[in-house]
């Protein structure tokens, strides 16, 4: 059955800050990291939903779907 998410709370986001690197590694060209909490908010998205990745939302607080992608693969 699939759930419902409408992203992380501020309070939630807190306890998962700290998993994330803090400085990427800066890269010369192409587009810039997407911030990791829209990448964590996209990638719970999928998970609690159950929904595809082309059916991802789109919007402030949600990074694009190859981002969200990428980070899941590592």
């Amino acid at each position: 059955m699939a759930g419902r998410f409408e992203g992380l709370s501020d309070l939630e986001w807190k306890l998962f800050e700290d998993i994330f690197p803090k400085e990427l590694k800066k890269r010369g060209k192409g587009m810039p990291h997407a911030p990791d909490r829209h990448v964590l908010n996209s990638m719970l998205y999928i998970l609690i939903t159950g929904c595809g990745w082309c059916d991802l939302p789109r919007g402030d607080m949600w990074a694009s779907k190859s981002s969200s992608h990428r980070w899941l693969k590592r």
